[in-house]
C-alpha cells in the first residue's frame, strides 16, 4: 500500500484546519478558566451532540468492535450496548440537574452534595484518580490503536505513530481549549463517518470478499451474524446478554458510560446554553452512538474474516508487526491497507479525526479536574483565571506525554476495557442514588471507589480468580468476577453509608434548595426543614422522574430498534426488518407522548 499525492493533500489539509481551529480561537479560550474548560456555558444541543459523537469515535474502537465480532460474533457487542440504558437515564433524568447545578466539573459536585473533610478529600483524590490516571490509561489504549493503524497501514514505527499524532493534537488541544475541541470535533464527525461508510462499502465489494451475499454465506461468518447470543449456550447467554443488561449498565463505571452522567459526558452538559440543550445534546448522542454508527464497524469485521480467517493469516501478511501487538483487533487496520487511492486518503484522515478528537476531548476534560479539582483547592486557592489556563495547558502536555509513554508497553484494547469496567464495578448504583437518596454521604464514595479498585487489582495480581473462578474447581462460575465485584462493594460501601453520620442539615438543605431533586429519598429532608420553617422547595410540581424513566424505557426501545431494523435490513431479513421498522415508528410516537407531559419540554 503506496500513499499517493492526493492521499497526502487530504491528511495534510485536515491537519492544517484543525490547527487553524485551534490557534483561530486560543485567544478567546485562553480568556478564563469558564472559556478554556465550558466556552462560557454557551453551546448549543445539536454542536454539542456532534461533539460527543465524535469523541466517542475514537481509533480504538473500531479495533474493539472488530475484536468482539471476530471472537464473539456480532452479539459480543452488547458489552458496551448495554450502557445505552445509562445514556438514556442520563437524558432523560440526569441532564437537567447537571446543568441546573452549574458547577465547572462534575467532580465539582461533590462540594454542594458533600461536606467536609470526607468530602474535600474525594475531590482532590478523585481529580488525580480518574483525570490522571483513569484519563491516561483510557488516552493509552487509543494511542495503541493508532500504533497499530500506523504499524499495518504505513509501515510506521511505535514511537514515530505517537510522536506524530500526538504532537499536533497536543498543540491544538492546548492552545483551543475546549471551544477548539468542539468546533474541530463538528469537522471531524463528518470526515470520520464519511471514512467508516465508504470504507465499508469498498471492503465488503472486494473481489477476494465477493459482496455481501458471500460474506453472510461463508463458512467463517455465518456463526458470528446474530445479534442475540445462541440461547442455547448458558454461558455465552449469561455473560454477552443477560449480565450487561441487569447488572453492568447500571453498576460499573465506565468512562463515557457513567450511570447518571459524568466525565467528558457531563462536561458537554455544562456547557450547553440551558437544561434542555443538555437534554437535546445527550439524546442526539445516544441515538447516533448506539443506533448507526457500530454497522460500518461491523461490516468490515464480518468481511476481515473472508480475507484474514485468524491472528495467523494477519501476521502472515504483516510480519513486520511485532508480537506483543497482534490480535483480532488488527484485522480493522489490515483490511484499510486495500483501500484505493483519495478514498484510502480519506479513511487516513478519518482515523487521525477520531483519534485527535478522543484525544482532544480526554485531555480537555482531565486537565479541567487538575485545575478546578485539586490545583486550586489544594495548592493555589487565590490562583487566577490567567494562573487557571496555564496550568490547564500544561498539565494537557504532561497528560499527552504519559499516555504516549504508556500506548508503548500496552498490547490490545480488550484488556483496558475489561480493566476499566472491573475498577468501576459496583459504584454505579452510588452515582445513581445520590442525587436522590439524603443518606448517602462522602464515605459511601470513598469505600466504594477504594473496595472496587482493590478487589480488581486482587483478582489481576493475585491467586484469588483462581480459587474463586477457575473453570472447574472455582467456587463460583468462571463469568461470574464482575458481578462478585458489584455484590462485595455495593455490600461495603451500603455498611460505610449506615455506619458513617449523614451529611449536616445546612449541606443537604442547601443541594434540595439548588437541584431540587424531589422524590420520597428526600422526604425526611424536606419534612425536617419544615418544622424549622426553613422553605426548601420551590415548586409545587410533579416529581418528574417516574415520567422521566417512561422516557427513558421508550428511548431505549426506540434506538434498540433502530439497530436491530438496521441490521436485518443488511442482512436481508426483510419480514424482521419490516417488523422492527414499525417498532421504531410506535416507539417514536410514544416517546413523544411522554415527553410531551413532562415538565420541561426540548
Amino acid at each position: 500500500m503506496e500513499l499517493q499525492l492526493i492521499d497526502y493533500i487530504i491528511i495534510f489539509g485536515f491537519f492544517a484546519l484543525v490547527l487553524f481551529i485551534g490557534i483561530y480561537v486560543s485567544k478567546k479560550s485562553g480568556k478564563d478558566s469558564a472559556e478554556y474548560f465550558l466556552s462560557g456555558r454557551s453551546m448549543p444541543w445539536w454542536l454539542l451532540g456532534l461533539s460527543m459523537v465524535a469523541t466517542t469515535f475514537s481509533t480504538d474502537t473500531p479495533n474493539l468492535v472488530t475484536n468482539l465480532v471476530r471472537s464473539n460474533g456480532v452479539s459480543g457487542n452488547w458489552g458496551w450496548w448495554c450502557f445505552l440504558l445509562t445514556g438514556m437515564l442520563t437524558v432523560f433524568v440526569y441532564a437537567k440537574l447537571w446543568r441546573k447545578s452549574n458547577v465547572n466539573t462534575d467532580l465539582e459536585f461533590y462540594a454542594i452534595r458533600y461536606g467536609g473533610k470526607p468530602a474535600s478529600f474525594l475531590r482532590k483524590f478523585r481529580a488525580i484518580y480518574l483525570g490522571v490516571l483513569f484519563n491516561v490509561i483510557t488516552m493509552a489504549s487509543v494511542t495503541l490503536a493508532a500504533i497499530k493503524i500506523g504499524g499495518v497501514m504505513l509501515g510506521l514505527d511505535p514511537w514515530v505513530t505517537v510522536v506524530s499524532a500526538g504532537l499536533i493534537t497536543v498543540i491544538f488541544s492546548a492552545l483551543g481549549g475546549f471551544k477548539g475541541v468542539v468546533y474541530s470535533d463538528f469537522f471531524l464527525f463528518f470526515v470520520a463517518m464519511a471514512g467508516a461508510i465508504g470504507a465499508a462499502i469498498y471492503l465488503v465489494n472486494l473481489p477476494e470478499v465477493g459482496g455481501l451475499q458471500a460474506i453472510l454465506e461463508n463458512e467463517n461468518v455465518k456463526g458470528k451474524l446474530s445479534i442475540l447470543p445462541d440461547f442455547s449456550d448458558k454461558k455465552a447467554l449469561i455473560t454477552a446478554l443477560i449480565i450487561p443488561l441487569a447488572v453492568q449498565w447500571w453498576s460499573s463505571w465506565y468512562p463515557g458510560g457513567e450511570p447518571g452522567g459524568g466525565g467528558y459526558i457531563a462536561q458537554r452538559m455544562l456547557a450547553a446554553k440551558n437544561e434542555n440543550h443538555a437534554i437535546g445534546a445527550t439524546f442526539f448522542f445516544n441515538i447516533m452512538h448506539y443506533a448507526l454508527r457500530p454497522w460500518p464497524w461491523i461490516l468490515v469485521a464480518l468481511a476481515s474474516l473472508v480475507v484474514y480467517p485468524d491472528i495467523a493469516s494477519i501476521h502472515e501478511a504483516f510480519p513486520n508487526v511485532t508480537e506483543d501487538k497482534l490480535g483480532h483487533d488488527l484485522a480493522y487496520s489490515a483490511m484499510m491497507t486495500k483501500l484505493p487511492t483519495g478514498l484510502l486518503g480519506i479513511v487516513l484522515a478519518s482515523l487521525v479525526a477520531a483519534y485527535m478528537s478522543t484525544i482532544s476531548t480526554q485531555l480537555n476534560w482531565g486537565s479541567s479536574y487538575i485545575v478546578y479539582d485539586f490545583y486550586k483547592q489544594q495548592i493555589n486557592p487565590n490562583a487566577s483565571e490567567k494562573q487557571m489556563v496555564n496550568v490547564g495547558r500544561i498539565s494537557t502536555v504532561i497528560l499527552m506525554v504519559l499516555s504516549a509513554f504508556l500506548a508503548l508497553a500496552l498490547q490490545d484494547a480488550m484488556g483496558v476495557f475489561n480493566l476499566l469496567l472491573s475498577f468501576g464495578a459496583g459504584t454505579g448504583l452510588i452515582f445513581i442514588l445520590r442525587w436522590f437518596w439524603w443518606r448517602i454521604n462522602a464515605w459511601s464514595e470513598i469505600t466504594a471507589m477504594f473496595a472496587s479498585g482493590i478487589l480488581a487489582v486482587l483478582l489481576e495480581t493475585t491467586s484469588l480468580r483462581e480459587v474463586l473462578f477457575a473453570p472447574e474447581t472455582g467456587i463460583f462460575p468462571e463469568w461470574a468476577d464482575l458481578p462478585f465485584i458489584m455484590v462485595v462493594t455495593s455490600i461495603i460501601w451500603l455498611t460505610a453509608t449506615f455506619i458513617t453520620q449523614p451529611e449536616s442539615k445546612e449541606v443537604l438543605r442547601s443541594f434540595y434548595l439548588k437541584i431540587q431533586p424531589g422524590g420520597p429519598g428526600w422526604s425526611k429532608i424536606v419534612d425536617e426543614a419544615k418544622e424549622d420553617n426553613v422553605e426548601i422547595v420551590k415548586t409545587d410540581e410533579k416529581w418528574s422522574v417516574p415520567s422521566g424513566i417512561k422516557a427513558m424505557l421508550s428511548g431505549v426501545v426506540l434506538i434498540y430498534s433502530i439497530m436491530f431494523a438496521t441490521g436485518y435490513w443488511i442482512y436481508g431479513e426483510y419480514k424482521l426488518a419490516m417488523g422492527l421498522t414499525v417498532l421504531v415508528v410506535v416507539s417514536a410516537l410514544v416517546l413523544l407522548r411522554v415527553w410531551k407531559g413532562m415538565r420541561n419540554v426540548f
